[in-house]
């Protein structure tokens, strides 16, 4: 059986922390999503504008409350000195089959300094360990190699390639490459 919380709460560990979004990150938000990368590999515009970031952070608690996606910012540092570097979360979830997908992108100044990897092992411990998923996804572009190494650092494991998968804005069919683990997997690796 699925847990789930009240309310979205805070994950921290080490120098990361997975947190509540607020009104407080839109900037961030839409700042980072000027990166061409982001649109290039994810689900967000290609032309993001400030009425998208504020659309992003309003409609969190409607998509945590309807239990669709369970969504973070994530932030790297202590104290005082933390950076916004991103967002990630736990969506297409699935409370009958135990199942969900991992979704993620990160500011372009943070990205090759292990944050988005460790961000991903957080929320997946959080949601076999508390949560009670038994299987959690992680789906990439194919060409997307920085995540699918991301994922595979994380413990997920390559599943196979899903055909023409997604449409992308310009009309493009592309491959997905499917991760994933298990809460057997994780609980082998993470005893």
């Amino acid at each position: 059986m699925i847990w789930w919380p009240n309310e979205i709460p805070t994950l921290t560990y080490g120098l990361i922390t997975l947190r509540p979004s607020t009104e407080s990150d839109i900037e961030d938000i839409f700042q980072a999503c000027q990166d061409p990368l982001i649109p290039e590999f994810t689900t967000v515009p290609a032309h993001y504008t400030i009425d998208h970031a504020i659309e992003f952070v309003r409609n969190d608690p409607f998509s945590f409350a309807e239990r669709r996606e369970l969504r973070f910012i994530i932030e790297f540092g202590n104290g005082l000195n933390r950076e916004f570097a991103g967002v990630i979360s736990l969506h297409t979830i699935n409370i009958k089959n135990h199942t969900a997908e991992v979704g993620y992108w990160t500011e372009k100044s943070t990205r090759g300094r292990g944050i988005c990897t460790s961000a991903v092992q957080v929320i997946t411990d959080y949601g076999f360990v508390t949560l009670g998923f038994r299987r959690i996804d992680g789906l990439v572009d194919v060409e997307n190699l920085a995540s699918q190494k991301v994922l595979m650092k994380a413990g997920y494991e390559k599943e196979g390639i899903l055909r023409n998968k997604v449409t992308r804005e310009d009309g493009r069919q592309i491959d997905m490459a499917l991760f994933a683990t298990t809460h057997t997997a994780w609980k082998s690796l993470n005893p």
